[in-house]
């Protein structure tokens, strides 16, 4: 029993670390896909990008 724990507590670990650098180390392209700023909003700056 003590064996599944010390797993149990490794993987929850390994989730959270895992969980951490994908949040805060990983660069937002890496993330969200290759998205560029498009100026199809016009000339103003309407939010809409």
């Amino acid at each position: 029993m003590e064996t599944l724990q010390h797993i149990l507590v490794y993987l929850i670990l390994a989730l959270a670390v895992a969980f951490l650098v994908y949040k805060f180390l990983l660069p937002k392209s890496l993330i969200h896909g290759s998205k560029k700023n498009s100026k199809d909003c016009g000339q103003d700056n309407c939010g809409c990008g």
